[in-house]
């Protein structure tokens, strides 16, 4: 199956691969060949492509991923390959979802926001 995964600013990749593992708005799953049509919001976290060559990981801030017979299509808000991914962008994505937190009326949204950050920033070992 094919992935797309896109941002505002950049397509980052265009690919063939065995599955998809998203981090959804209501829980993680893995989208293969064959997945019922699905439309989910992305929460903070790691998106992996894998393919016959290896796992490809991107850290994604938020957006949309759209599950279709002929693949995944990610609508990231912000995406960064895991690789290109450092301390202090983690420091600048905390920092601003802790901004966003502080000027809302939806604490607990912004609060889960936060704390989604800081896991990710967990699982990419930074």
């Amino acid at each position: 199956m094919r992935v797309d995964i896109v941002t505002p600013e950049r397509r980052l990749a265009s690919a063939d691969v065995s599955e998809v593992q998203i981090p959804g708005a209501d829980g993680d799953l893995t989208a293969m060949e064959g997945h019922a049509p699905t439309i989910t919001t992305l929460r903070p976290g790691l998106l992996r492509a894998v393919a016959a060559g290896g796992t490809t990981t991107y850290v994604v801030t938020g957006g949309f991923a759209e599950i279709t017979s002929a693949g995944v299509s990610v609508l990231a808000e912000r995406a960064v390959p895991l690789d290109e991914a450092n301390g202090a962008l983690f420091d600048s994505l905390i920092a601003e979802a802790r901004e966003a937190a502080a000027t809302t009326d939806d604490k607990d949204g912004a609060e889960k926001l936060v704390a989604d950050m800081i896991a990710a920033r967990a699982a990419a070992g930074h």
